[in-house]
């Protein structure tokens, strides 16, 4: 693709935001004032050559677009929905008078590090102080980080015009002007665009306008293809002595260096050799494409998280390899694929008796995490700290609690932070609940749930900021205490989120708990949260220290076991995610990555199970 686009027509540029499978569309939209700039040298650049022309039939979309990405091949797997960008400008100023810019947009990621990471250019749009561009970008969209973007406006020499726009060296162009944004603030708009102003890159306060840049966002069929589908097994092997095994299967997907990546688990059906399990939905970007090979493997469930392999599945197709494709061939065809065992020799695999049927395949289109988000519904962010004995006294440096003066953050601090830096943008107006739990409050008395603030009449607090001060003050007037129980939390967060109910059904409410210790309540955590597992709430918990955390995996319910009450009943679903802290340090994994991964889930799993849909669409049913 060339670097010119016509001159005076209005055009898109698209930039994909990717992950995984999953693709959106943002579109861009820079307005800059109109005023003359003033005379920046005596011979304007490229004045003896430099007139309208025509040109760059792909930049008007006579040609299809390829990304102009700086890694045009770069994996932007991922584990949530995907935005375009689209790009459009108005009112340029032009750089030099009586002669009007040619501009071109560079997008680029700004990492923790404060580097810039080019992810794209747009094609040149010729003469035009209102460009728009139409060429496309790919970003990774991640719902578990932070992504702050940077948005450039330059003005491209008239002798490079027919140069592609990879190979163009910005430092030889005019700069016009620059936006910055985070990604979530645009995703989260009832209308998917956000309006931001460009300025100059210099830091200087200048009275100039530079303009406008807005962003909008369109997802794409892609994102929300799914196929529903039902298993059964039949003749399993019995691995277990005294009873019949425990089945349950867990899909992977086989990733492009070889190895597998886990996308699903059903449920434990009980003593049943031939289980027939629930419907699972699977959406294009766990299983990327109809195409894309998987494997099915059968444990047998095992209290001690060793489940044993009773088989995994092969066709006469793809052999251990399986693919949505496969699948929907079984079910079309009524056949069932046959089980193995693997062999530690190669070439030595057992062939089973037992084989996969496949009762039901229906593909669907589903409405996405950033269909409901980008309509209106909002998470609910809420916040319970640990405040019991074993943490340690906090005027100790070895504390759990010990605010460093340097302003180091301790892990409790640290939780709080990027979580909340991360929920905060899809709440609208950040008011935050936030509770202790364990210590001896103001009026000596032991408390399981007091408000971080110390008010008496109010738990809420400002931002991020507030709940880190609030903490901080909570520290000089609590005194840390015992035993640690999870219960009056859980049940005060659910019903905050039961009472929402009655008047906004667009709310979904987020509660962060950190502790240090092990649990004195278990039973009674696993009544709240099965009684919980009804309402819109999920539940994040973050392991501090070096405590035994056992009980917290079992809340998780990663097991492929849903948690039970003490009356037998079992959770709707799961709405727990555990990670120690001292794993995600270990492994150099953010703990925002490592807990919020299983949310944007378990947001859609509660929306999709009460039929409950985006405002946009509830308010077009209604009018129809």
């Amino acid at each position: 693709m060339m670097a010119v686009g016509g001159g005076d027509a209005d055009g898109w540029v698209c930039m994909m935001v990717a992950a995984g499978a999953c693709w959106w569309w943002l579109s861009v939209v820079v307005a800059v004032n109109c005023e003359t700039k003033r005379k920046m040298n005596t011979t304007p650049k490229g004045c003896e050559t430099k007139r309208k022309r025509r040109g760059g039939k792909q930049a008007v979309g006579g040609a299809h677009l390829r990304p102009t990405s700086a890694a045009d091949h770069h994996n932007v797997s991922g584990q949530n929905d995907a935005v375009d960008f689209f790009f459009k400008s108005r009112g340029l100023h032009a750089l030099f008078t009586q002669i009007e810019s040619d501009p071109m947009a560079v997008v680029y990621a700004k990492k923790r590090d404060g580097r810039l990471d080019e992810i794209g250019r747009t094609e040149v749009i010729m003469n035009n102080l209102n460009p728009a561009w139409i060429g496309k970008i790919s970003i990774a969209f991640q719902f578990e980080i932070v992504q702050p973007l940077l948005f450039r406006v330059y003005d491209v020499d008239t002798k490079y015009h027919n140069i592609p726009v990879k190979m163009l060296k910005l430092e030889d162009q005019d700069f016009l002007g620059e936006a910055s944004c985070v990604l979530s603030e645009i995703v989260t708009k009832q209308n998917r665009t956000l309006t931001l102003k460009l300025h100059n890159n210099y830091g200087l306060r200048v009275s100039r306008n530079f303009g406008i840049l807005s962003v909008h966002a369109e997802e794409t069929v892609a994102s929300k293809s799914a196929v529903e589908i039902a298993f059964r097994c039949s003749y399993l092997q019995n691995v277990d002595l005294f009873s019949k095994s425990d089945p349950f299967l867990r899909i992977s997907r086989i990733v492009e260096s070889g190895n597998s990546v886990p996308i699903y688990k059903t449920e434990v059906i009980n003593n049943n050799l031939n289980p027939i399990w629930r419907p699972i939905t699977l959406s294009m970007q766990q299983f990327v494409s109809k195409e894309n090979p998987l494997i099915i493997e059968c444990f047998d469930f095992n209290t001690s998280g060793n489940h044993v392999l009773m088989g995994f599945s092969i066709s006469v197709i793809s052999k251990i390899q399986k693919s949505v494709g496969d699948l929907e061939k079984l079910h079309q065809e009524r056949t069932g694929a046959t089980f193995m065992l693997p062999s530690t020799q190669r070439g030595h695999d057992k062939v089973l008796k037992s084989q996969l049927f496949v009762e039901k395949f229906v593909e669907q289109e589903q409405y996405s995490f950033l269909d409901y988000i980008s309509s209106g519904f909002e998470l609910n962010f809420m916040v319970a700290v640990d405040f019991t004995a074993s943490n340690g006294n906090p005027r100790n440096p070895n504390s759990l609690h010990y605010i460093d003066p340097s302003g180091r953050l301790n892990s409790y601090q640290q939780a709080i932070t990027e979580i909340g830096e991360v929920i905060q943008f899809y709440d609208s107006d950040r008011r935050f609940p936030a509770w202790g739990f364990g210590g001896k409050t103001f009026d000596g008395t032991v408390s399981h749930c007091f408000n971080l603030n110390g008010r008496a009449g109010s738990f809420e607090v400002d931002g991020v900021e507030g709940i880190m001060a609030a903490y901080a003050s909570a520290l000089n007037n609590v005194s840390l205490a015992g035993p640690t129980l999870f219960g009056q939390v859980i049940n005060t967060a659910a019903r905050i989120a039961g009472q929402s109910l009655s008047y906004d059904r667009s709310k979904y409410f987020v509660l962060l708990i950190i502790t240090d210790g092990v649990l004195t309540d278990l039973q009674e955590t696993k009544d709240a949260l099965v009684r919980a597992s009804d309402l819109p709430l999920s539940i994040l918990i973050v392991g501090v220290g070096g405590a035994d955390f056992t009980q917290m995996e079992i809340l998780d319910a990663d097991n492929g076991r849903r948690l039970e009450s003490s009356t037998d009943r079992v959770a709707t679903r799961d709405i727990v995610q555990f990670v120690p802290m001292r794993e995600v340090h270990s492994g150099q994994i953010s703990v925002v990555q490592a807990l919020l991964e299983e949310l944007p889930g378990q947001f859609l799993t509660y929306m999709r199970c009460r039929d409950i849909k985006p405002l946009n669409v509830q308010m077009a049913q209604t009018c129809a």
